[in-house]
């Protein structure tokens, strides 16, 4: 899948150290809900594992690369993928230093024309917290909308924080 800044592709093995890196980042640990690092041979199973086919993986992950560098700048992530209900969970990741750049934007775009013409899925939805405002306006200039509100769903060193439920619907 290419656009005019970012292609998506495939992981491949030589991919382990950058995905160590963010899997292991406390930062993004609220966002993806985990609670251990994960090791690299649990992450060298994992990329081995994704050549399966994704309605038996149930995900599909794919980096998000600069069109003229090649530079890795992110990751987008297909999972909870339901063959039955036409549905897929999605997340998106772009580095800190390449954000604001419209990488994530076009990234989304490629990745929901895929959902919807190639794997002929009925919708796409995603979680984000009421304060994470990037995201929020990223997912709705891709045409989501809030369809739900999950009270008290993330612990947060503040306290609760409610989570909203995006969905974009194909057609």
């Amino acid at each position: 899948m290419i656009g005019k800044k970012v292609y998506l592709r495939a992981l491949e093995p030589s991919d382990l150290e950058l995905l160590y890196q963010w899997e292991n980042s406390t930062d993004v640990w609220p966002i993806s809900q985990t609670l251990a690092p994960f090791s690299k041979y649990t992450l060298k199973e994992f990329i081995r594992h994704l050549s399966q086919d994704i309605y038996t993986a149930k995900q599909l992950r794919l980096m998000i690369d600069e069109l003229g560098s090649g530079q890795t700048v992110g990751i987008v992530d297909l999972f909870d993928i339901d063959p039955l209900n036409l549905r897929t969970s999605i997340g998106i990741l772009i580095v800190p230093e390449f954000r604001r750049k419209g990488y994530a934007s076009e990234a989304l775009q490629l990745i929901v024309n895929h959902v919807f013409k190639r794997l002929y899925l009925h919708q796409v939805y995603c979680n984000v917290m009421i304060d994470n405002e990037a995201s929020l306006r990223l997912f709705a200039s891709a045409g989501f909308t809030i369809v739900g509100t999950k009270k008290d769903w993330q612990l947060t060193s503040q306290g609760f924080i409610d989570e909203y439920i995006l969905q974009r619907l194909n057609g």
